[in-house]
């Protein structure tokens, strides 16, 4: 399973690129806000110059109506042809602007999925990417994860190429639970890749490891 860093906090996908753990980045208007970002051209630039060559950057369009999705999204892959997938809602707008956008060979992701029956549309839309909702669905007392098991199962069935996106991940044991459904990707916040990392035990071992060194008065020069 790969990981995209869902995040517009460009030190944030430094540090995630450093340690070569991600293989891409999702955006959306809200998390471009809350950056602080004014110009999302420079922002995509920024980040496709971050990450290994072609690694997928999800731009998000908050047009409405079908026509200026298709025009965001050929706009938004100029920007970065090589990364650039266009993130649109799954709605009738999103599948007719995600038709039209496969046509030119352009990537769609499309977000905000929350049925199989979503995810059927959309891979049949043309859809490359499809990102179930997972923490939103069990906020409000549904399986988030199973759903995402539910659509890998129907795509595969099926042989429909769109990867399934595991989206909202509100914990480690989420990206677990992604694996295991088969999902092909986990979008994740940098806290919830952190804790990834982290475990006591790694901790505690490291800390005696270093300590018996210093113990033995050995050295490694």
């Amino acid at each position: 399973m790969k990981l995209f860093l869902d995040t517009a906090v460009t030190e944030e996908i430094k540090k995630a690129a450093a340690m070569g753990i991600i293989h891409g980045v999702t955006t959306n208007p809200t998390l471009v806000a809350r950056a602080g970002h004014k110009d999302y051209q420079a922002l995509v630039k920024e980040i496709a110059g971050i990450l290994p060559e072609g690694s997928p950057i999800s731009v998000e369009t908050v047009a409405e109506d079908v026509k200026t999705m298709v025009a965001d999204g050929k706009r938004f892959f100029e920007w970065a042809p090589d990364n650039v997938v266009v993130k649109l809602p799954t709605n009738a707008a999103g599948l007719e602007a995600t038709r039209e956008l496969a046509k030119d060979g352009i990537q769609v992701n499309m977000t905000l999925c929350f049925s199989v029956n979503q995810a059927l549309l959309a891979a049949h839309a043309g859809a490359a990417y499809v990102s179930p909702f997972v923490g939103r669905l069990d906020d409000i007392g549904h399986d988030g994860m199973a759903l995402v098991q539910d659509i890998v199962a129907m795509l595969k069935t099926y042989e429909l190429e769109t990867w399934v996106i595991a989206a909202s991940i509100r914990h480690p044991l989420h990206c677990v639970e992604s694996m295991k459904a088969g999902a092909q990707v986990a979008t994740v916040p940098y806290k919830i890749l952190e804790q990834m990392l982290k475990h006591p035990l790694t901790d505690k071992g490291i800390e005696a490891f270093m300590e018996d060194w210093k113990k033995s008065g050995a050295s490694n020069e």
